[in-house]
């Protein structure tokens, strides 16, 4: 099992930044990618950023250029660096990882709000 446990959410203007991090407890050996997801009222959750175990990184359309994703694995977090906000980035984002048995697992959310 893996415990997910996001942090960083907040209020921000339109234009501003926020950082999320994400740590990870439990059977960490076990994970393999990582990844932030973000659903906003009415929609579908939907992914914004994964990274894999090597480091490799994708990312939605919407949010290339404006959002970074990385990984330190030394302290099992994960990071989405968010810069450029706009009012369309409002949601909760919640962290997510697989393990290499294809296991999902989900943190509880932490709500971003851009203001316009």
């Amino acid at each position: 099992q893996v415990q997910l446990v996001e942090s960083g959410g907040g209020l921000v203007q339109a234009g501003g930044s926020l950082r999320l991090s994400c740590a990870a407890s439990g059977s960490i050996f076990s994970i393999n990618a990582m990844g932030w997801y973000r659903q906003a009222p009415g929609k579908q959750r939907e992914l914004v950023a994964a990274i894999t175990s090597g480091g490799s990184t994708n990312y939605a359309d919407s949010v290339k250029g404006r959002f970074t994703i990385s990984r330190d694995n030394a302290k099992n977090t994960v990071y989405l660096q968010m810069n450029s906000l706009k009012p369309e980035d409002t949601a909760v984002y919640y962290c997510a990882a697989d393990d290499r048995y294809g296991n999902p697992y989900w943190g509880q959310g932490t709500q971003v709000t851009v203001s316009s």
